[in-house]
């Protein structure tokens, strides 16, 4: 009996969920090459940089290898993988342009156009700083490292990673990692508070 090219899409494509699952390194290497082209493409199709459209893929594809690693992936069809990671990325990036729309970064200034002191802040927003600064201190140093100059100096990945004697992927997986650990350090501050 022959088989159709669905089957054979569908064995091929498992093929290749369960050499990532073994983390071969040539398999990761091909999903990653072939996958990065349509993210970067919607991302700076949607008022993305090529910077941030390296960064979201690189959140998405490590966070769809920990799905494939803890077998949180469930293949359904064909081109679900690929269809998968793309997705990912997508959420990603609308997450980040809601968020900035709602948090952008600019120096908070009165009616004189002078710097506006924490102190002359509302008290919730000085608390608020003031958790803030206080979890961001307690992540090691590197985590503090790299989100200083990525986020108040405004440095790209290349420059961090170079700095910092790093790769470009190990810089950008250490900016991921540090600010998923500050987001749940200040979770649990929140909810210890309440």
């Amino acid at each position: 009996m022959m088989r159709t090219d669905t089957q054979k899409t569908l064995t091929d494509s498992q093929t290749q969920l369960e050499a990532l699952r073994a983390n071969d390194e040539k398999a990761l290497k091909q999903f990653y090459q072939l996958n990065y082209p349509k993210v970067e493409r919607y991302v700076l199709d949607n008022n993305g940089t090529i910077d941030e459209a390296k960064d979201i893929f690189q959140e998405a594809f490590i966070a769809v290898w920990r799905n494939i690693q803890f077998d949180r992936f469930q293949q359904q069809q064909a081109a679900s993988l690929d269809a998968y990671l793309f997705q990912v990325a997508k959420y990603k990036w609308i997450d980040q342009l809601r968020s900035s729309k709602r948090a952008q970064l600019v120096p908070i200034t009165n009616e004189e156009n002078e710097l506006i002191q924490v102190s002359e802040l509302p008290g919730d927003m000085q608390q608020q700083i003031a958790d803030i600064k206080s979890q961001f201190h307690s992540l090691g140093q590197i985590c503090k490292e790299v989100l200083e100059r990525f986020y108040y100096r405004k440095q790209s990945m290349r420059t961090i990673a170079e700095a910092m004697s790093l790769t470009e992927a190990t810089a950008k997986n250490n900016k991921y990692r540090c600010l998923q650990r500050l987001r749940e350090l200040l979770k649990t501050n929140i909810l210890s508070n309440e």
